[in-house]
């Protein structure tokens, strides 16, 4: 069972909170990233494109599902992209909960160089691949790419939303590789434009407590299900 709520996929916060929220009861998060697409063997730019999970990801995702049998959680959120969803399916399964679909929680839009590898981007489009190979954190990719910095702050207003309408509880959230990549970075204060240096494992169980201002990692890139 799916519902959705609808929220701009750039600057909307997904519960309409301003950002800035200072909660104190603290609220445990596990974030999923999907199962593996054809298209993260090949290395190609995903974004907004719905793609569905490869025999693989959909094998991930049923092991995923296993890991929350014996779990507990208030809501299940997921991204509205296929991908997501299929995965989010096995998790509520094993939850009994039904699938709250949030846009907000999309992976960043890559603009005209999705479905590209980078190689193929750098033949083609030069600028798109030097802002991309040196992480530029305010270029926008033509054709409604969002730049990197958009995305953060569109991830970070949801994020916020979700704390705020579940103070003191424990929710899922199945969403994207991007999307993980600006947790991980607000929980450690890194900079947007610094090279990713740790993994983000397809269908990887990431547990992260948020308490106001104070964010911290339980897990990251547990993999243990897939074993």
């Amino acid at each position: 069972m799916e519902k959705t709520l609808t929220a701009s996929l750039v600057n909307a916060n997904c519960f309409d909170e301003p950002s800035g929220f200072m909660n104190k009861e603290l609220t445990r998060i596990c974030f999923v990233r999907h199962g593996e697409t054809d298209w993260n063997i090949e290395q190609r730019m995903q974004g907004h494109i719905d793609l569905a999970l490869n025999a693989n990801g959909a094998a991930q995702a049923v092991a995923a599902g296993r890991y929350f049998a014996s779990l507990q959680a208030s809501a299940l959120y997921s991204s509205d992209l296929l991908r997501a969803r299929q995965t989010a399916q096995a998790v509520s399964d094993a939850l009994h909960l039904p699938i709250i679909l949030l846009p907000a929680l999309r992976e960043r839009h890559f603009g005209r160089c999705e479905g590209m590898t980078f190689d193929e981007i750098a033949a083609k489009y030069g600028e798109d691949a030097r802002a991309i190979e040196h992480r530029d954190p305010d270029y926008v990719t033509p054709k409604g790419g969002e730049s990197i910095r958009q995305h953060q702050t569109r991830i970070l207003d949801c994020v916020g939303g979700l704390v705020s309408a579940h103070p003191g509880q424990t929710i899922v959230v199945v969403t994207h590789g991007g999307v993980l990549d600006v947790i991980y970075r607000r929980v450690h204060g890194l900079p947007p434009e610094t090279p990713r240096t740790y993994p983000i494992p397809n269908t990887g169980i990431n547990w992260v407590s948020i308490d106001g201002e104070q964010w911290s990692i339980e897990h990251w890139g547990d993999t243990e299900h897939l074993e």
